[in-house]
């Protein structure tokens, strides 16, 4: 089993743009195709690069106001899936899941929206469901997916992106993942405080 990947197809979807824009440069020189929803989809769009919309995938709009974009078997299939399984990979093909290769998150702001002292709702609004999720799949299957679970982590890839290529090594995977797993017991843990205060 090969312990490098190549990135092919990444799946963009955040909430801070900033920072964003150099790693999109590298990914789509290194010829990575991107997948997003809404303003990250419309974000990438606008620095000139093609972006496939998940709902294209899915073939579902983003409904509820936006609290259901990415949570689809078409977009987990395609990051839960081992590469190495045949089982996995006769469904893929079967259902026609792409393969997603990178996913890159950046969550919604929960901390910060309950310091600035915003009403229960507007706080509720801030509990990201499909970006905790798909930190939680990418990391999980890290042994063919890179992870990307912060706006923090952007330039760690960028670095890796620099020094190999759109490649990424068991080791480099397993790094993000664990770091991955910190954003999200760190983001639950935030949550957990403000329920029982």
């Amino acid at each position: 089993m090969a312990e490098t990947r190549q990135i092919k197809t990444a799946l963009i979807s955040v909430f801070h743009k900033d920072g964003l824009d150099e790693l999109l440069k590298k990914l789509n020189e290194e010829g990575v195709k991107f997948l997003s929803t809404g303003g990250t989809q419309q974000f990438i769009e606008s620095l000139g690069y093609e972006c496939e919309k998940v709902e294209n995938v899915t073939s579902y709009p983003s409904i509820l106001g936006g609290r259901v974009k990415t949570l689809h078997p078409k977009v987990f299939g395609g990051i839960l899936a081992r590469r190495a399984n045949e089982g996995d990979q006769a469904q893929m093909k079967e259902y026609d899941i792409p393969a997603i290769d990178l996913v890159v998150v950046d969550l919604y702001p929960f901390e910060q929206t309950v310091a600035s002292g915003a009403s229960d709702a507007d706080i509720i609004e801030k509990i990201d469901i499909g970006g905790i999720s798909l930190i939680r799949a990418g990391a999980k299957n890290f042994n063919d997916v890179v992870i990307v679970p912060s706006k923090a982590e952007y330039s760690v890839l960028l670095d890796i992106l620099n020094k190999k290529g759109a490649q990424t090594d068991i080791e480099d995977r397993k790094m993000l993942a664990a770091r991955a797993f910190g954003v999200s017991s760190h983001y639950d843990t935030a949550i957990h405080e403000w329920f029982v205060k």
